[in-house]
């Protein structure tokens, strides 16, 4: 799905498990750089090695809060 996003930034909270984890995915996949916070630190990390990295550099930032 285009859902014409590429290049654009977001912020996804909660984004450790269920929603927040599912949004972040699918935000990446579209080529938007996402800043994903959680308060599960180990989820969280899980999480930025799943994320598909489209361009050089990170494409999920992670940091717990």
């Amino acid at each position: 799905m285009d859902l014409h996003m590429n290049g654009k930034t977001a912020l996804v909270t909660g984004a450790s498990q269920g929603l927040g984890r599912a949004i972040v995915k699918a935000l990446a996949a579209e080529g938007v750089t996402v800043f994903a916070t959680a308060r599960n630190s180990e989820l969280l990390a899980s999480l930025a090695n799943e994320v598909p990295r489209a361009a050089p550099g990170p494409s999920c930032s992670s940091r717990t809060s």
